[in-house]
């Protein structure tokens, strides 16, 4: 059928086919997506570009969001153009249809009845290329007609041919999953003020290698091992049935001590720098789900070259002063909460049985590195007023996970 196209033919079905991508739904959500990948290579690479960038990628998505409405105005508003983009993708269907029968079945179709179907489909898209919904419809009532007639023998559509296509969907979207990207939902305030109740995170799961799921192994590194101060995503190894995320503070070897609140490697105090001694976040009951507002002391860390806020209890916690030191087993790490005085980390077994002193998380537990932000319901945000405080929150749209 492609041999049979002129070069004008081809011209002008090109030209409809980016028409119609451009202007169909998935358009602006490609776009984003397009977008998404570099802006996050190139604030992991360069974390001082994301003071540009991340405006520069939050107009973007505005753009985006501003013309996925407009479409849908649009194509709601024009009875012609909904019935053209109808009918021409019953009739893209139909012609593909006739492509892979004819291309499976070779010589037990007729040279002559191949000609009928090849001639009746150039027809179908001259229709669709002129915009004539009527003379459309009509040639592709024809071509189904014919292909009833000539291939019907050949329509029915095995059940390995609908597994196969499962399968192939499925093996997809598992290996994005398990290689890739993941997203994962902040459930608690165990992170605050980095990462907010309800932030929405991709996480990097090639970085440190590909984890053979379940079997909690990761065979090869591919690009580092987990670094102090990275945000992590892993499997609790307390208890598997959950997903944890914390900052690494300790890798392999490190000896780590908290003395009044200041963490301290191999025996070297990590800076910090007063920020707040009355900040204020927004925490969130586990039972009922009401939010409330925490009182807390807010720092800004340098652990080891990563700068980034923590909180800490305004009053030292009985048995809090000194905690440690812990030395870090092979293959493992030790991980901390941003907000210090209300996370269940390595000090405290992980949330498992209080029995433990400490829990370490092995290599082969951790799921990947948090980037960035993609959605945020969380409190305040747009239309709160209406869920309990809970809403939209546009300003921690593409947020770097620092």
């Amino acid at each position: 059928m492609a041999a049979r196209r002129t070069p004008e033919q081809l011209k002008a079905r090109r030209q409809l086919m980016w028409r119609e991508l451009l202007t169909s739904l998935w358009a602006p959500l490609v776009g984003v997506g397009l977008a998404f990948i570099p802006y996050v290579t190139l604030i992991e690479m360069a974390p001082g570009t994301a003071s540009w960038a991340q405006p520069l990628m939050k107009g973007f998505g505005l753009l985006m969001v501003l013309a996925f409405f407009g479409l849908l105005v649009w194509r709601n508003a024009s009875r012609k153009e909904s019935l053209l983009r109808t009918l021409r993708h019953e009739a893209r269907e139909l012609i593909a249809e006739d492509e892979r029968i004819l291309a499976r079945v070779g010589t037990k179709v007729s040279p002559a009845a191949a000609d009928r179907i090849t001639e009746q489909a150039l027809r179908v898209e001259s229709a669709s290329v002129a915009g004539n919904a009527e003379a459309l419809r009509t040639e592709t009532q024809a071509l189904e007609k014919l292909t009833q007639e000539q291939l019907g023998a050949y329509r029915k559509q095995s059940v390995w041919d609908f597994l196969g296509g499962f399968g192939k969907a499925l093996l997809i979207a598992l290996v994005i999953r398990t290689v890739l990207v993941e997203p994962y939902r902040i459930p608690s305030g165990s992170m605050l003020p980095t990462l907010q109740i309800g932030d929405q995170v991709f996480v990097n799961k090639f970085i440190y290698g590909v984890r053979v799921p379940f079997m909690n192994v990761v065979p090869f590194r591919i690009v580092r091992a987990p670094q102090r101060g990275d945000v992590i995503v892993f499997n609790n190894p307390v208890d598997e049935s959950k997903d944890f995320i914390k900052r690494v503070i300790g890798i392999p070897g490190d000896t780590v001590e908290i003395v009044d609140g200041v963490v301290r490697i191999n025996g070297e105090a990590q800076p910090r720098t007063l920020v707040s001694p009355d900040y204020v976040v927004h925490n969130q009951d586990d039972t009922t789900g009401r939010w409330f507002d925490q009182e807390e002391v807010l720092y800004r860390e340098d652990l080891g070259g990563v700068v980034h806020s923590s909180l800490q209890h305004p009053m030292r916690m009985p048995g809090r002063e000194h905690e440690g030191p812990y030395t870090v087993p092979a293959d493992s790490v030790f991980v901390m909460g941003d907000n210090r005085d209300n996370s269940a980390d390595s000090r405290y077994n992980l949330g498992g049985p209080a029995g433990a002193e400490v829990a370490y998380v092995p290599y082969g537990h951790i799921k990947g590195k948090a980037m960035v932000v993609w959605l945020s319901l969380g409190w305040g945000g747009l239309l709160g007023n209406l869920f309990g405080g809970t809403g939209l929150r546009v300003d921690r749209f593409f947020e770097p996970v620092r």
